[in-house]
């Protein structure tokens, strides 16, 4: 693998702010010099849904729907490959899908297989399979947040030929960061888990506290950077 430029975007989105939260990811994109990049789980829309018909009305199309246009818009105008998530909807379902888009425009989508906790009864189980897409610079498989805590996710990818595991996550609990680092140990892989900042509370007595802490792992185990727990930054390091 040559040298690159792996990057992430740790976001504080405002619930069902599409175009606010797609720009502001945009913007922080085109600053940005590297050659992939991750944005949270979810990164347009917020998480916390109340029920599935409401993921369906903020949910959009994977191609054509107005986060993956944009996305698609600057990684053209960049030359960077971006990988997404984003309240997915088709064929009447809404998915927690991640979206990779690169200069040429859209690439692959995946859905979320292992959905957490109440997601179960706002998504549909996620029905791709676990793919990898050659782009030029790495080989590059997706997974999505929980994805994490079942090791046959990444063995998958890895065994498939991927170099660099994209990591759209929204993660509350402290667990994955620092599991991240045996993931990639054991499977020879760079991971970008893209986490997001701030408190959501739609749901009275169910508030969400994000932990930030977004990273980029080596597949030697090393923590190549780790973003804070309560501010929305971007990093990029060299490979």
């Amino acid at each position: 693998m040559p040298k690159i430029k792996l990057a992430f975007i740790q976001t504080s989105p405002v619930f069902g702010c599409i175009e606010k939260n797609t720009t502001d990811a945009v913007r922080r994109i085109a600053a940005l010099d590297a050659d992939i990049v991750v944005l949270p789980e979810l990164f347009s829309t917020g998480y916390q849904f109340k029920s599935a018909a409401e993921a369906l009305k903020y949910g959009d199309d994977a191609v054509s729907g107005y986060a993956a246009s944009a996305l698609s818009a600057v990684a053209k105008e960049k030359g960077v490959f971006i990988s997404a998530g984003i309240a997915e909807r088709y064929k009447g379902k809404a998915y927690n899908s991640a979206i990779l888009v690169g200069p040429s425009g859209f690439i692959g989508v995946y859905r979320k297989a292992h959905l957490f906790w109440h997601e179960k009864n706002i998504f549909a189980p996620g029905n791709t399979a676990f793919k990898v897409y050659d782009i030029g610079l790495a080989r590059v498989g997706m997974m999505i947040c929980f994805d994490w805590v079942f090791p046959e996710v990444m063995r998958t990818l890895a065994l498939k030929g991927a170099d660099v595991i994209l990591h759209p996550s929204n993660l509350v609990l402290p667990y994955c960061p620092d599991a991240m680092i045996t993931r990639c140990l054991e499977n020879r892989v760079f991971a970008i888990t893209a986490n997001r900042v701030g408190v959501e509370e739609r749901i009275k007595g169910r508030a969400l506290h994000f932990i930030g802490s977004s990273q980029i792992t080596a597949p030697n185990g090393s923590v190549l950077c780790r973003a804070a727990k309560t501010r929305a930054v971007s990093k990029v390091i060299e490979v």
